[in-house]
């Protein structure tokens, strides 16, 4: 049998994902890329907050009561607040009702812009400190008036279960919608070529990496944008503030032993901002960063340069 890349192409959670493996096994190739197609498919059902028959939809609207989950939602809600207490609140999963006042209330492709402000976010005197979650149970309690949207964290939290699902059959990379996963060793190079997207320019890149058993994920306000009366919105709520972060950066790109742990970088180093995103991300063993700013200036980690295979000449 000859050793082959088989892969998969997909739409789920809103974006495109996609699944390569290297291996002889054409058949088992085929039934784990497929379980991988499955498995996205499930987790977006339970945690799409876009859909209300979802898990996480249910939740939400039980808030004040002890609810019974599945085992994805506590793995997730409890990475979620890990990652919380981690960043001291700068991710905070607790922000959906402010997603919604800035106008992002439904799946992006429908998010329009709209004449009407801003409207007002309420003070809040709970938070995510207050959720109580018992994972070996499956039990969960948001306190009253708290709703959740765990957004790109499960996204990377997925990837990094499907390339799990992946590994064992051979080196393999899982793109879930920009969080990437790469574990092992692909044909014909020593590491996967991964094309890091220029934030200013659509469909060009900055440059090239090669990454191997590492996560990457990129955080930016360049692509979700909309305007909420005069005011231009994106997505990156900063908790602190409850409204769409006031950041000199434009991108943040991290790798990290995960994906998911590389979104959380990536989403704090972007709110921060880029003096103290930098000192964020350099105060980490095994995070490396990318950081462009507005103007389009460039700043990296002290390693981040031993992946780049490549870079883009202007």
């Amino acid at each position: 049998m000859t050793v082959q890349t088989h892969s998969i192409a997909f739409r789920a959670m809103n974006c495109q994902m996609g699944a390569w493996v290297v291996t002889a096994d054409a058949e088992l190739a085929e039934q784990r890329l497929a379980a991988v197609e499955v498995f996205m498919h499930a987790t977006e059902a339970s945690l799409s907050r876009f859909r209300p028959e979802s898990e996480l939809s249910r939740l939400n609207a039980r808030a004040g009561e002890t609810v019974a989950v599945s085992a994805t939602l506590a793995n997730v809600l409890a990475l979620a607040l890990a990652s919380a207490h981690e960043s001291g609140g700068v991710y905070d999963p607790t922000i959906l009702d402010a997603l919604e006042a800035a106008g992002y209330d439904r799946s992006f492709e429908q998010v329009s812009d709209d004449a009407r402000p801003v409207a007002p976010v309420a003070p809040r005197q709970v938070g995510w400190q207050d959720i109580e979650l018992d994972v070996a149970a499956r039990r969960v309690k948001l306190p009253a008036g708290v709703r959740i949207d765990l957004g790109g964290i499960a996204k990377g939290w997925a990837a990094d279960q499907a390339a799990r699902m992946l590994s064992d059959v051979g080196p393999c990379l899982v793109d879930a919608g920009g969080d990437i996963v790469a574990r092992g060793q692909p044909l014909e190079y020593a590491a996967w070529p991964v094309g890091l997207a220029d934030p200013r320019v659509p469909d060009a890149d900055l440059a090239l990496l090669m990454v191997s058993d590492r996560g990457i994920a990129t955080s930016g306000t360049d692509y979700r944008r909309w305007r909420r009366g005069q005011t231009l919105q994106h997505h990156i709520i900063d908790p602190r503030t409850r409204q769409p972060a006031r950041t000199d950066l434009l991108s943040v790109t991290v790798i990290a032993p995960s994906a998911a742990r590389a979104d959380l970088y990536a989403k704090v180093a972007l709110i921060l901002g880029s003096k103290d995103g930098m000192r964020w991300l350099e105060e980490t063993p095994d995070i490396e960063g990318l950081l462009v700013d507005e103007a389009g200036d460039q700043r990296t980690t002290r390693g981040f340069g031993r992946y780049v295979y490549s870079t883009v000449q202007e």
